[in-house]
């Protein structure tokens, strides 16, 4: 499965790591330098959740980042599903 929110689309991102070397001027060093930048990825925080919709009657199992979980609890489960198109 990909690695997305259902809630919120958020997803996995790419960036970049920069390496240096070096011993900074304040340390009595020359200066520091970048010598590499390698690609790394961040991912969310997803989680695989059973959560209960009363309007429904029902559990839905959902995978969503832990920042869709805080706004499921500020908003209700059954107003957020029908606003990210999950339940009619």
């Amino acid at each position: 499965m990909a690695r997305i929110c259902s809630i919120r689309g958020t997803r996995v991102r790419s960036g970049g790591r920069i390496h240096r070397s070096g011993l900074a001027k304040k340390k009595g060093g020359i200066g520091r330098h970048v010598t590499k930048v390698t690609k790394r990825t961040v991912s969310p925080n997803l989680q695989t959740k059973r959560i209960w919709v009363p309007e429904l009657n029902k559990f839905m199992r959902i995978k969503l980042s832990c920042r869709a979980l805080k706004t499921i609890n500020k908003n209700g489960a059954f107003v957020t599903l029908k606003k990210a198109g999950l339940v009619s």
